[in-house]
């Protein structure tokens, strides 16, 4: 029930009803990096890991149409050198892509490409996935005014620290004061 009278006071004190010392802040959220906060050889550890599910890598392998049945025939996957299923090398880079997201893309007016992809160690089905990554080069957009271009490495590793793909990415970020505004829905009351 104390949420609902902080939630009342906040309604109240919006209102005009309520005196100022009860009420609650209301605080944004993260709202990402902009080309500005990025420098070369900054180094972003990304916050959440990852386990890999079975389902995860059928469904994504299938969904993709990709036919390998080492990903997803679990008999045939038992008679190749790796002795169980792989996980689908793409969903590695989308997972690790994604875990990134918060740290250096959130503000991305585009992704420009990714390059040098290497996997140098398989992953397999209830593995734990951690990343970071590094800022490699930046410089202002020739063509874009509200936009930089920053180059990054970014590292994907186990549970037990082996890495398992490596990667540069080129991203088009925006700069400070630059980032799209859209209005958020506000509570009726």
């Amino acid at each position: 029930m104390i949420w609902q009278e902080k939630y009342s006071c906040f309604r109240d004190f919006v209102m005009k009803r309520c005196d100022k010392d009860q009420a609650v802040a209301i605080k944004e959220g993260w709202t990402g990096r902009v080309y500005e906060d990025f420098d070369i050889g900054d180094i972003y550890p990304h916050v959440l890991g990852r386990t890999v599910l079975a389902a995860d890598n059928v469904w994504f392998t299938l969904l993709t149409q990709n036919t390998n049945p080492i990903h997803f025939d679990a008999a045939y996957a038992a008679k190749t050198p790796f002795g169980r299923p792989l996980v689908d090398s793409t969903f590695t880079l989308a997972l690790v892509t994604g875990q990134s997201v918060s740290d250096i893309s959130q503000n991305a007016m585009a992704n420009l490409g990714w390059d040098e992809v290497r996997l140098p160690n398989p992953v397999f089905e209830g593995d734990t996935i951690y990343s970071r990554s590094e800022v490699l080069e930046k410089r202002e957009s020739k063509s874009r005014p509200a936009v930089g271009i920053v180059v990054f490495r970014t590292t994907g590793f186990n549970q037990e620290g082996t890495v398992v793909i490596e990667f540069k990415r080129t991203v088009m970020v925006y700069k400070r004061g630059q980032v799209p505004k859209v209005e958020t829905a506000r509570l009726k009351g």
